[in-house]
């Protein structure tokens, strides 16, 4: 009986909603939703039917989570065709909601999520990130470079914004595995401070650190960007990927707690994901709320005028903003590749239901950023220094020299 009813609704939606996808029920009967069909859903029980047939991305990443359903095919074509049967659902198609502005982002909450995200072990990063274990956005020149040649890409791309000088002193504010204040030792002379909230990235990067002999250069420290002491200052301050675990009503204190901690003269960047909603709402779709539950707990992603608006309160002056949004798309889809061909060994690694959160998490904001769901942008700003002709900037007129390898001041001590 139920099975009827199923393949009954089933050929409705074939009707009104044709897609190359062929499901196949508990019982092993089939139905071709249309033509060219590369995915097969197969619905283990009779309750995975609901979340087909009142589909959001919500419920239908989540009856994949919990093993309800299987897949077969791609997963990126799974994602895209889950994307248009959300798109179907009147009751889907609700704008993303509001943040919930009260009772997160405590130290004691943070650190909870940092660990639920990244401390899964560093066995798992590894089998889908690049040799460095950059877990942020890439940069692509012409998008036909491989991972780790894009990741090094990234990170001198961040050294040049900064004008990174031999002797400057640089924070990292969520400095990951450590690939940036690594480079940045080695290449550009500074001295680094990486600061994390993840254990397991913090014993792997003073581990790479020390095999490096950068020892005398780069500081890790496990600590919470809050708790960073204003009497020690830096001449450049980045923050990569970070942000969107601030919270959106404390990104004033974070903004506040950088220019504390900025020289005057001094150049930060902050380089993370925004939201394309103008009122900083979740992803629509529930797509949002799927990340919210499984992925990232209590992430927030500000619009971009509302990062700048914190940033520009706090005493920044914003130089440049640059979208890596497609920049991103390709990043993940990498990213995504590389878990498909590794996913026997994730499962292994991190357990069947951990290894089908990230399957469908990393495809799927490969399709949102491509599909322009959510941006990430790098912000760089400075701290202004008083000087005889009003407020200076240490940067460049133009921006040559964020693209030049070889960019040099034309004339000896200009900064």
């Amino acid at each position: 009986m139920i099975e009827k009813q199923v393949m009954k609704q089933l050929e409705t939606l074939r009707r009104h909603q044709p897609l190359p996808l062929k499901i196949r029920l508990w019982q092993g009967s089939e139905l071709a939703l249309g033509e060219a069909a590369h995915v097969t859903l197969r619905l283990n029980s009779p309750g995975a039917a609901r979340a087909l047939l009142n589909p959001s991305l919500q419920s239908l990443g989540q009856a994949y989570v919990e093993g309800q359903v299987d897949l077969d095919g791609p997963v990126s074509e799974a994602i895209r065709l889950a994307d248009r049967l959300a798109q179907s659902n009147p009751a889907s198609r609700k704008t993303g909601r509001l943040p919930a502005w009260l009772g997160r982002h405590t130290r004691r909450s943070d650190r909870r999520a940092i660990a639920y995200h990244y401390d899964v072990s560093n066995a798992f990063y590894q089998r889908f990130l690049d040799a460095r274990m950059v877990y942020s956005c890439a940069y692509f020149r012409t998008g036909y470079e491989d991972l780790d040649s894009a990741q090094l890409q990234k990170l001198d791309h961040v050294c040049r914004k900064l004008l990174l000088k031999p002797g400057q002193r640089l924070l990292d504010i969520g400095c990951g595995w450590g690939a940036l204040v690594m480079r940045a030792a080695a290449q550009y002379g500074v001295h680094a401070i990486g600061i994390t909230l993840s254990q397991n990235q913090f014993e792997w990067a003073r581990e790479q650190v020390k095999r490096a002999g950068l020892e005398d250069r780069v500081e890790i420290r496990l600590q919470d960007y809050r708790d960073l002491d204003e009497s020690e200052t830096y001449d450049r301050i980045a923050s990569i990927g970070m942000f969107e675990h601030v919270g959106l009503k404390h990104l004033r204190t974070y903004f506040d707690q950088v220019y504390r901690l900025l020289k005057p003269g001094g150049v930060t960047m902050n380089h993370g994901i925004t939201s394309s909603d103008v009122d900083s709402r979740e992803v629509g779709l529930g797509a949002g709320t799927f990340i919210d539950q499984y992925v990232f707990p209590d992430g927030e992603l500000p619009h971009l005028s509302f990062a700048i608006r914190e940033l520009a309160a706090a005493g920044l002056e914003l130089t440049d903003a640059e979208s890596l949004r497609r920049h991103y798309a390709l990043t993940l889809q990498a990213w995504s590749d590389r878990f498909e061909a590794a996913l026997t060994d994730l499962s292994d690694l991190a357990g069947d239901k951990r290894a089908r959160i990230w399957r469908v998490y990393l495809a799927g904001c490969a399709h949102a950023f491509g599909a322009g769901w959510i941006n990430i942008y790098q912000l760089l700003a400075i701290k202004p220094r008083p000087g005889p002709r009003g407020q200076e900037s240490p940067l460049p007129l133009a921006r040559d020299y964020m693209y030049r390898d070889d960019w040099r001041p034309e004339r000896p001590g200009v900064d």
